[in-house]
Parts: structure tokens; sequence; C-alpha cells
């Protein structure tokens, strides 16, 4: 290999008519925008189809007289003139959004950073590995639409994820292809000297380096780290940022320093100072320790606790994770290689330090991301309602004492995109029949009440259009795996047969771990025969997705799902498409009349790809996990059991019982649903039911809707908090920190004296009136809130759940407070009470914090 001596950037030579495709195309508002596409695929649609609908590169690659035809083409440029005029009316009309009407005009600076390990933005930029960067890039579409002034921060992957294909046994390979990202919409930062920005991030020995590249995602912009550069001399510096969830557990923590340390520097390099900072998921928790560190070195008087206090107080975490495996942990000698430095400049210990993170694994211990990313945070949330509940148990050793419904750690339900999910053929039948609204406000009830204004026979029609261009589309992909896969010439010819395109069509697709339990559907080999060859009621089943490299549980069952589809009873009727991306991901759930998703209950956080199905007339049959755990009824769907949890040695018995729950679902309901056909041929139930999924759900399932309750629920309260704490300087944040320690000096020192009541036996609409006396110690009765917590007692005589009251203080002695309250209570039966002290303060984000909690 030779090493050039300079390095030359060629861009596309545009006539001057058609220059504005490459603003166009830099900005990834086209990935959602379905004229925009029209126009691209417009200029050569097979260039199109083989550069993975990147328009970067096909402006690179198209041959200049097709451009110069274009210019020429007078439809072709009413076309782009359409396609500015919207693009233009996007970008600058931001006194209208959302936000802006709830919030204010918005300056051009973004006060909300981000931060997050991949963003899913569109298939030609693979920087995403499965449902987390997808979410991620929801997000930020959202935001954009909602005129939400964030900027998202991340990494930029040399090889992405990888690219999945099979041998000849149906077991999954990896290849990593090199992404061009000078044929990609990414562009490189640079500072006034027209050179790269460079970012430098402290390692043992020496500094890591990393240039910028910025996406622009509508209205936000995306700043992405990138180490695959000559400043970083050491082989392994340059390849961290090579591949997503790759390597060993150094290099994990090294690409977690890259993004959450390396990522606050990008936003002071870029001039940017956002107030809040949203972590989603633990991997950018460092960033916490980041901006500390930053503010202890601007202003030498505050303290390590100052410090924290005020950063916290304007930083969010989401975690996506429901079960322990799942969580980011590191060992000691990790944090000791890499963070000496950093507990020196915030001026603590080691243990101090390693505290923030510390986990008791039972019998050793590791320092948790999540767990940093808590202790650094004044807000927490899980992704779905019930996630909200398994967090909470996740985490209640943090809270010792607490109820577990008062855990400090909320939800906000994930959500889906819907511009970027919405085949176009459904959008232009929603532009016929709905107010144009719908575009821009998808969480207006109203809206989709109007489905019933839709014929029937519309809706269907259109649905079965996308089951046929489905079909074609995974027929050619399974030609091409074939061929690819040196698969027999009469294997080849025959997927030319596979799939009926008026069959009923069961969708599968997402990350093969073994709790999605991919292959229950495979589980009765007779009585799926049975199913899938009935000759008056076919039914058919698409699978796609890919297992970690390392997992090879995983392979196996993919390995299963494609050996099965090979017999010859099943082989029209069941087909694995290779390669899972976002663009399978679109024609499957713009396709398939059923999406399948069976998870073992709890261990799905929320999944959004049966959202997605929601928008395209497509139905969900699920297990009651995630997110159909609060969206199912039996109008829009189906259930698989009722909700039941297994311990693991139950697991084989859990697969057999829900495997035959789902034969039977199939076979009694969803089978003879979808063809019960009247005389006009349409499945009028059928279609009742996919009207009621799209009026009863669609205006809550969707990422505005989420992006609008992170704003009002987090966002800008956390906004309201740091400007109390900063403005117009330090002193009422350092105020708070200094109660926050005494408090935290005297807690101990509390305890509760006496409680007396006024009777044991009462009628309902009664009162019952208490009076503690707590010996405050140091404190006083501003420093606390004593509440009487109250509730039915379970079969063991304990409160599990219960409300409060809040006592009032009457008199006092020396340190011992006496407080009084009444309790009202609406039920009969075996009730409870108990008295509590918490902390109490204006600027306390929660009344629940950690170990700051005294019972009677």
């Amino acid at each position: 290999m030779v090493r050039p001596v300079a390095t030359v950037t060629i861009v596309p030579n545009l006539p001057p008519s058609l220059e504005r495709l490459r603003e166009i195309a830099y900005n990834l508002r086209w990935s959602w925008d379905h004229e925009t596409i029209a126009l691209f695929r417009r200029l050569d649609r097979n260039l199109w189809e083989s550069t993975v609908h990147n328009p970067i590169l096909m402006l690179g690659l198209i041959d200049q007289s097709q451009l110069a035809a274009a210019a020429a083409d007078e439809a072709f440029l009413a076309h782009l003139d359409r396609v500015c005029a919207s693009y233009d009316r996007y970008m600058t009309n931001t006194s209208s959004t959302w936000y802006a009407k709830h919030y204010g005009p918005t300056t051009e600076q973004p006060h909300i950073a981000y931060f997050s390990m991949e963003f899913g933005l569109t298939e030609c930029l693979r920087n995403y590995s499965g449902g987390l960067g997808v979410l991620s890039g929801d997000h930020l579409k959202s935001a954009s639409d909602l005129g939400v002034p964030l900027v998202g921060v991340g990494l930029l992957y040399q090889e992405g994820y990888f690219s999945q294909y099979l041998n000849s046994d149906g077991f999954q390979q990896e290849a990593y292809p090199i992404n061009d990202y000078a044929n990609q919409p990414v562009t490189l930062m640079r500072d006034e000297a027209g050179d790269p920005l460079l970012v430098k991030v402290p390692l043992p020995g020496r500094y890591l380096h990393a240039h910028v590249r910025r996406v622009q995602v509508g209205r936000v912009p995306l700043y992405l780290l990138d180490s695959n550069i000559p400043e970083n001399t050491l082989p392994e510096d340059r390849d961290l940022t090579d591949r997503l969830y790759g390597g060993d557990r150094r290099q994990r923590i090294r690409q977690e320093i890259l993004m959450g340390i390396g990522g606050i520097q990008v936003l002071n390099m870029v001039g940017l100072e956002p107030t809040v900072y949203h972590m989603n998921e633990g991997h950018s928790a460092f960033m916490g320790l980041e901006r500390i560190r930053l503010m202890l070195k601007k202003n030498p008087g505050l303290t390590f606790q100052q410090a924290w206090e005020i950063c916290r107080s304007s930083t969010i975490f989401t975690t996506h994770t429901p079960v322990p495996a799942g969580l980011e942990r590191f060992g000691f000698d990790l944090i000791d290689e890499h963070f000496g430095y950093m507990w020196q400049d915030l001026g603590i210990s080691r243990d101090q330090f390693l505290d923030l993170g510390r986990e008791d694994m039972g019998g050793y211990q590791l320092f948790s991301m999540a767990v940093l990313a808590l202790n650094l945070s004044s807000a927490a949330n899980g992704v779905a309602k019930l996630h909200g509940e398994v967090s909470r148990k996740l985490w209640q050793w943090m809270y010792p004492n607490l109820p577990m419904d008062e855990l400090p750690i909320q939800h906000v339900t994930n959500g889906i995109h819907v511009e970027t999910w919405v085949s176009r053929e459904m959008g232009e039948l929603f532009d016929r029949y709905f107010d144009p609204s719908w575009r821009e406000d998808p969480t207006n009830p109203n809206t989709w009440w109007d489905i019933d204004k839709i014929p029937d026979a519309e809706l269907w029609r259109t649905h079965e259009r996308r089951r046929e261009r489905l079909v074609t589309f995974a027929r050619e992909r399974l030609r091409t795996a074939l061929i690819n896969r040196g698969a027999p010439l009469s294997e080849i010819e025959g997927a030319e047969e596979v799939l009926n395109p008026e069959a009923l069509t069961i969708g599968f697709a997402r990350r093969f771990a073994t709790y999605k339990r991919a292959t229950l559907f495979l589980t009765d080999k007779e009585r799926l025969y049975k199913l899938l060859n009935n000759p008056d009621r076919p039914v058919q089943m698409i699978f796609a997705g890919k297992a970690h490299p390392h997992d090879i549980p995983g392979k196996e069952l993919i390995r299963e799902i494609v050996n099965t589809a090979r017999m010859p009873e099943f082989r029209n009727r069941i087909v694995f498409l290779e390669n899972y991306d976002m663009n399978i991901a679109r024609m499957l759930v713009q396709g398939v009349d059923v999406w399948l998703n069976n998870p073992r209950r709890p261990e799905e956080a929320s999944g959004t790809s049966g959202m997605k199905c929601i928008y395209n007339g497509g139905l969900n049959a699920s297990t009651l996990d995630g997110w159909w755990a609060e969206a199912y009824d039996p109008s829009v769907g189906w259930e698989i059991g009722k909700g039941e949890e297994y311990n693991p040695d139950q697991y084989a018995l859990q697969n057999k019982i829900e495997a035959d729950a789902l034969y039977t679902l199939l076979e009694r309901d969803i089978q003879p649903l979808f063809y019960d056909r009247g005389r006009d041929g349409l499945p009028r139930e059928w279609i009742s039911r996919v009207k009621n999924s799209i009026r009863k759900l669609a205006p809550f399932f969707n990422t505005n809707r989420m992006v609008m309750e992170y704003t009002d629920q987090y966002y800008q309260p956390a906004v309201s908090r740091i400007e109390r704490l900063s403005t117009p300087d330090y002193s009422r944040g350092i105020e708070f920190a200094e109660w926050r320690r005494r408090v935290s000096g005297a807690w101990d020192r509390i305890r509760v004296v006496k409680v007396e009541t006024s009777s044991n036996t009462l009628k309902i609409g009664s009162d019952q009136e208490v009076h503690a006396w707590i010996d405050l110690g140091e404190l006083t009765p501003d420093d606390v809130s004593v509440q009487l917590y109250y509730g039915s007692l379970t079969s063991h005589g304990d409160l599990e759940t219960g409300e409060t009251v809040e006592m009032n203080p009457l008199n006092s002695n020396g340190s011992v407070y006496e407080f009084a309250g009444k309790i009202a209570y609406a039920t009969t039966g075996q009730q409870g009470f108990s008295v509590r002290v918490l902390p109490k303060h204006e600027d306390l984000p929660t009344p629940f914090q950690r170990g700051l909690i005294r019972w009677a």
C-alpha cells in the first residue's frame, strides 16, 4: 500500500439549475419526505436503489448526460422547485412549530444535548444496530418537526454494526464493509483556518484524537466523533470507532469515554452551550463527569459537591434495559487505568469516585454506567409503562426503605416517527381524507377519528398493493442471497415462486436475542404445516433480523428458521431476509398483515416495530410485554397469553404453553377473520379492527407525542431548575448544595420518638387524627416533609403501596417537634399507616433521595 502525499475531495459537478440538489441531499429531511425521495428516484431509479438510497453517492456516480437532461426537463425542474419550496418553508418557518407556540421563539443555539451510542436515520448511513439507534434517529426527526432546540451527539463508525450473510447451512456470518463518508450525507467540521476540528481525550500515556462530522437532520444538527484519523498513531486508537458494540471491554470503555468526554468538547468547539443534557442509555454517562470537571476548572471556588448538584439538576437519563445482564459495567481496573486524572481534577478520592458507579454483584463489585447515570442525573425514565415498573424493581436496591412505586424512575413510552415509516401510498390516502395537519401533528386524536371516512375498499386495496410490493421485494432479496450463497439453480429459480401476494402475511423482524423467541412459531411442525398450507386460507411468514456476532444461541435460531424454510412443505411459505436494515424494516411494516412479537415478559423494554404497522394498516399479535402491555385491547389486535411471568426453570414449559396459545390464536381467530370475505371480497371485520387500531393507537405511539412528553416533563423543568441554580451566578446552587450537605450529614440523627392516633376503629368517611413527635436533631421543620403513609395491608401485614398526607408542625420541645395530620379512609377492611420523614427543598427535583428517608 502506498501513502498519498495529498488528498483531494471530488464533488459532484451539477448544472446551475440543479445546484440545490446538493443542499437538499446533505439534509436528511429527504429521508422522511416522499416528494424529495421521488425526485432523486426520478433522476435514475436503478442508481437510487443500487446506492442504498444515498443521494450524495448517487449524484457522484450519475452520468453527466443524465444531469444535463434533467436540467433541460421542465417537468423535473418543476418537481425540484416544489421540493425546494417545501424544504425552505420547513427550515425557515420556525415560529409556527409546536415548541415555539408552547415555549416561545427559540434562538439559533440548541439548548438540549441528546447523547446516544447509535443513530438510525436512514439505511445509507449505517450508524446503528437496531431499536435503540432507530429510536434515537426518530427522536431527532420529531424534535426537528416540533422545533425543539436539540442537538445530537454520538460516534461515527467506520464499519458500522455489520453486514449479515448466511452460509450454506444457514448460519450467520458477518462482513464489515467500510463506510465511505466522503460519499455520505456527512460534513467534516473545520475551524476558521480550514483545518478539521480536533477533539483530544486523555487516555493512559497519550491523547486520543477525533475529527467531528455533522449530519443535518432537518433543523437538528447531529455531531459524530471519528477516531480513524492520521493524528492517532496507534492502530488501536484509529480502530476505536471502527465497529458499533465491537471489541473487548477496554475498547468499549474508550468508546464511551470518547462519546461522553469528547462529546462535551465537541459542543464547546462548535460554540454550543446546552442547558439540558439527555443521556439515552448509560453509555454516555462519563459526560456528566466532564461537565463537573469543566465547571470546577472555570470556577475554582466551587467544591465537587456544589458542581455535582448544579450539573445533575439539568441532566436526564433514559434507561432502555429491563434485565441486569444487559447493563454496561466495567471492572475497577479499567476505571483506575483511565480515570486517575479525573478524580484528582474533581477533588475527590478514588473511593468517592468509584462510589458514583459502584454496584455490588454478589461477592464482587463493578462500576456500572447505569448507576453512574442515575447518580449524575436529576430525573430518570424507562421507555414504556411496564418498563418503568421493571426499572423501579431493578434499581430498588439504590433506594432502600422506599416503596417501589415511589422510586424516582418514571416512564415515557417510545414511539415512531410517522412520516419515516408510513408508506407513500398510505400517506396519500390519509392526505385525501384527513385534515392536512396529520403530518405535522399526529398526536391529535380528532385526526385519526376520521379513519371512518376512508372507504373500506380503498383502505384495503392500498394495503394489498403494499403486500404485493413486499412479496416482490422478498423474492428479489431471496434470489440475490441465494446467488451470493452459491445455491443450486433450482433453488434460485424457486425464489420466484415463494410467497403468495394474496395470502395472510405475518412478519417477525428484530434483533435475534433468545428472549425474543423467534422460533416459537416453529415449535409444532405438524400444526404449522396445516396452518401454512391450508388450501383455502394460506398463511405465510417473513423473518428478518441479526444476532450479535458473539451470540451463538441467537445464530442458532436463525439457522433453525432458514433450514425450516428449506423443507419442501414450507419452502414457499417461510422466508428469511438477510441483512436486516431500515429498508427491509420499512418494506415489512408497510406490507405485512400481522406483526408477531413474542418476547418473554417482562424482558422487552418497549419495542417499536409493531407501532410502525399501526400507520400502515397492519395489526399486532404479541405477548403483553413492552409497549403492547399498555396498547392492547381486543378491538385493536391480539394478545398471546395473559401477561404471565415465569422463572428461568419454567422457560421450557412457558414456550410450550405460549406456542400452543399462538397456534390456537392463529387457527381460531386471526386466520378465519382475515379470510371471512363478503360478496365484494372485502374482510369487513378485519378492516374494522384495522380502523380501530389506527383510531385508538395512532395518536399516542409516535415520537411527536414522545418528544412532547420529554419536553414538558423533563427538558423544560430541567431548564427551570438550572436557571434557578445558576442565574445570575451560582450562589443559589451553592446554597442548595450546602443545604443538601447539611441535611445529609444530620439525617442519621432523625428519629420518630412517638406516634399517637385517635382511634383504631373507624367508619368510612370519618377522619383518623394522628400525632407524631419527631426528633429532627440539627434540622428544622423547614428542612423536612413529615408524611402519613397509609393504605391496605398485604396478607403479611405490610403496606406495599399507599397514599400520603402531609403532616403539619404544631409545637416543639428542643429538637423534638410535634406534627399532626388526618387520614380519611375510603374503603373497609384492614388498613394501616406509618409516619415518614423526607427532605424538603424547593430546588429538589423529587423528595425521594438516596439514603434520605426515615420511617416510624
